[in-house]
């Protein structure tokens, strides 16, 4: 037998191809838990349109029962004004209210983040893709 001579592969080593999958499916599961949206069920209005994200951003929520949310802790319309009062004005307010809330709630929470001084307020929708 000479060097030049090469052996045939009798069959396919599968454990190298076994271990990029596990690889695989390790690294999705530990993206699609940082994917996951917030804890807070909010039922988010529909756009037509979509726009691009909004960069990091201090959070207010508000649920369908009207309850209001500062960066995933429950406050009242006080507390959030002395909280988001200690926030720099250049920094970007997301308020994200379910589509069922009564636009009261909704208002007054608006209201306060503008007479608060934000310049940069958003409003987070879901886009409705055809």
């Amino acid at each position: 037998m000479t060097v030049m001579d090469e052996k045939e592969f009798d069959y396919i080593n599968m454990v190298p191809f076994i271990d990029v999958m596990l690889v695989l499916l390790t690294i999705i599961l530990m993206t699609s838990t940082f994917i996951a949206s917030g804890t807070i069920r909010v039922d988010l209005p529909r756009v037509a349109e979509k726009h691009e994200n909004t960069p990091k951003a201090h959070v207010v929520e508000i649920d369908t029962t009207g309850n209001i949310y500062y960066q995933g802790r429950v406050v009242d319309l006080p507390s959030l004004r002395e909280t988001i009062g200690k926030v720099s004005r250049e920094e970007t307010v997301l308020i994200k209210a379910d589509k069922k809330v009564s636009l009261q709630s909704f208002v007054e929470v608006l209201d306060l983040v503008k007479t608060t001084g934000f310049k940069k307020v958003s409003l987070q929708t879901e886009w409705q893709g055809k």
